[in-house]
C-alpha cells in the first residue's frame, strides 16, 4: 500500500474495497464528471466518503488491501455469508453477494491472484462500454461482467457481432449493437 499524504492512507489496489466488493466493476468507477467514485480509498475518496469503518480497520490501522488479507478474518464488522445471499438481487450495482466470495478468494489465494482476475473482468467491461453501451446499459454490463462466466459473456459477444454483420448494423450504432447484445446475455444462463 502506498501512502498518499500523511492524513489519508491511499490503497494499491482502490479496484476492491476492503470490504469486498468489486469497485472496479461498478457503474460509478466508470462515470465520468463529479459523481464519479475512485474505487476504495482511491485519489478523492475521502472527500466523497469521509468515513468507512472498513478502511479505518483494514486500511489505516492493519496496513491490509482487503479484509480478506487479515488474520481475525471474519471478524464482528462482516456479515455471513448467508446473510448476503439473503440480499434480494437488483438490477443496481454493487452485487452484494460477490462481497464474501471475494474476500474468500483473497484469503485462499492472496491479493494479486484477486486482482488478477478482476482485471481480465474490467478488460471485458471496458469492450462492452466501448462497443455496445447505448447510454443505458453500464449498470448492466458492470453486473454481467461482475457475475457472469467470461467464456459464456465472450460467446455472446461472438453471436451478437455475428447478428450485427447480418443486420448490417454500423459500427456506432451502439443502440441496435446494445439491444442485440443484451438480448443475448439475457436470453442466456449468463449470470453465476
Amino acid at each position: 500500500m502506498d501512502k498518499g499524504d500523511n492524513r489519508h492512507p491511499v490503497k494499491r489496489y482502490p479496484t476492491i474495497g476492503a470490504c469486498g466488493l468489486d469497485c472496479g466493476l461498478c457503474p460509478r468507477y466508470y462515470t465520468v464528471g463529479k459523481s464519479r467514485c475512485p474505487g476504495c480509498a482511491g485519489p478523492g475518496f475521502f472527500e466523497k466518503h469521509p468515513s468507512c469503518s472498513f478502511i479505518t480497520c483494514c486500511v489505516r490501522k492493519r496496513n491490509l488491501e482487503v479484509c480478506g488479507e487479515c488474520s481475525d478474518f471474519p471478524c464482528s464488522k462482516i456479515k455471513r455469508d448467508a446473510e448476503y445471499r439473503q440480499v434480494k438481487p437488483s438490477s443496481s450495482y454493487p452485487p452484494d453477494r460477490k462481497i464474501m466470495p471475494n474476500q474468500h478468494f483473497v484469503k485462499k489465494h492472496g491479493i494479486k491472484p484477486f486482482i488478477a482476475q478482476q482485471t481480465e473482468q474490467m478488460k471485458l467491461l471496458a469492450l462492452l462500454l466501448e462497443k455496445y453501451d447505448d447510454g443505458r446499459s453500464r449498470s448492466f454490463y458492470c453486473r454481467i461482467a461482475s457475475q457472469a462466466d467470461l467464456a459464456t459473456v465472450r460467446e455472446a459477444i461472438a453471436q451478437a457481432n455475428r447478428e450485427i454483420r447480418r443486420e448490417e448494423i454500423a459500427e456506432d450504432d451502439h443502440r441496435n449493437k446494445a439491444r442485440i447484445l443484451r438480448a443475448l446475455l439475457n436470453r442466456g444462463t449468463v449470470i453465476r
